[in-house]
């Protein structure tokens, strides 16, 4: 336990820096001002975000009208962050895992500092942890040792059913924040539910090496999921071919569901910087948030 709050202090002060330097001014609305409840309707004006066009009242042809919003007292933010063996990909202390680890922990403590109410669920094909929504330092902390600490009890994926049971511990509208490398199948349509009913932001963590596999010749790789091992060509044109298409086909079709659903996507590699591109997703969010709340 010693060494896990060593690492935390270490955390924080990479935390504090980021938000005090490159983040400031920016981060404020990131979990506020997206938590909208309904208020009334008024007539379109130039500038209007068309999504909030009420087409019911408009459809009565008295003029268009947008639906207006308040925002709500107290957000809730729920961090889903995928434990499954498929993140142990990349260099020592950098693979997928540290990485969604590590903007997980950063996006809690300043949810918290926010006053938002922040809870945890980390999945494999299982829920492995659930932290209710909570606020405080003393809150944020449980959920970053729980972070660090956590040995999961299966190796496998069910994105599935990982976004079923957070849909069903959710009883009002909240941020989600959905991190993954979503190397799984059939969990779109569950995706869209979530979609629907709160404001969901998606992270796709990535490593170069999934992609571009270098030509090693036969050598066997290992199925962290499943545990088997299996001897492949690397140095296959049709191997290299298929690996490519396939990482490009998958990672197309969330971007395209993410466009279409109006969801925040947002792709880091493990050995890039990753809050430039946390800072680029907020200051969207942030532009898009104030046009709502028009």
């Amino acid at each position: 336990m010693k060494d896990i709050l060593k690492k935390l202090r270490k955390y924080e002060i990479r935390v504090r820096k980021a938000i005090n330097s490159q983040m400031q001014g920016d981060f404020h609305s990131i979990f506020k001002g997206s938590g909208l409840e309904f208020d009334d309707v008024r007539a379109y004006q130039y500038g209007d975000d068309v999504r909030t066009i009420d087409w019911n009242v408009t459809a009565k042809g008295h003029g268009t009208f947008v639906k207006t919003f308040i925002e709500e007292k107290e957000q809730t933010v729920l961090f889903m962050l995928d434990v499954s063996a498929s993140g142990e990909i990349g260099k020592a202390n950098h693979q997928k895992i540290d990485l969604g680890k590590e903007i997980t922990a950063l996006l809690t403590m300043s949810a918290v500092k926010e006053s938002s109410s922040v809870g945890l669920l980390s999945f494999s094909d299982q829920k492995e942890t659930y932290i209710k929504p909570g606020k405080g330092m003393k809150h944020s902390y449980e959920i970053l040792s729980s972070i660090f600490s956590l040995k999961p009890i299966s190796r496998k994926t069910n994105l599935d059913q990982a976004i079923r049971l957070a849909l069903g511990m959710l009883k009002r509208r909240a941020v989600i924040f959905l991190i993954s490398d979503f190397i799984d199948e059939d969990y779109l349509h569950s995706l869209k539910g979530m979609a629907r009913k709160h404001d969901l932001v998606v992270i796709q963590l990535f490593d170069k090496r999934e992609s571009n596999m270098p030509s090693l010749g036969i050598v066997p790789l290992l199925d962290k999921e499943s545990g088997k091992t299996i001897w492949i060509n690397t140095s296959s044109g049709k191997f290299r071919n298929v690996l490519d298409k396939t990482y490009r086909k998958n990672t197309a079709a969330l971007e395209d569901f993410c466009r279409r659903n109006d969801v925040n996507y947002l792709s880091v590699e493990t050995e890039e910087d990753y809050v430039p591109k946390l800072v680029k997703l907020f200051r969207h969010r942030n532009k898009m948030n104030s046009q709502r709340a028009r």
